[in-house]
């Protein structure tokens, strides 16, 4: 089973001032590899847009422009990095965000005074 991104970053790493151990490092990296392709970054937002923000293989083919099985690619490196939920239905697989996780995402790549300064900007 894949590891979620918030059981991969834990509260006190990576850009939060705490230094990552060699296992969280290697988590992490996986998860921006996933995210540093743009075939997977328009997966993304494509299930994202979708509705109820789940998308069929079968709907992704199309917009992409790229055959199945290489949607189907894209799509488990995005789920094993535990952005995506799969959940088979007949003989198809549909795709929706992890809860949170593009949130979890910017908040790691925000610095930790930027942080601060954002939330007290909001009150």
């Amino acid at each position: 089973m894949a590891t979620t991104l918030a059981e991969t970053v834990l509260p006190g790493s990576p850009l939060t001032g705490q230094p990552l151990d060699r296992d969280e490092a290697e988590r992490l990296a996986n998860v921006l590899k996933a995210l540093a392709d743009p075939t997977r970054l328009r997966l993304l937002s494509l299930v994202q847009a979708s509705d109820h923000g789940e998308a069929c293989v079968c709907e992704l083919t199309e917009p992409l422009g790229i055959s199945q099985p290489t949607v189907s690619h894209h799509l488990r490196i995005l789920a094993d990095a535990g952005l995506l939920q799969r959940e088979k239905r007949g003989v198809w697989a549909y795709y929706r965000l992890v809860p949170g996780t593009l949130t979890t995402i910017a908040g790691l790549l925000t610095p930790p005074r930027r942080r601060g300064r954002r939330s007290a900007a909001r009150r």
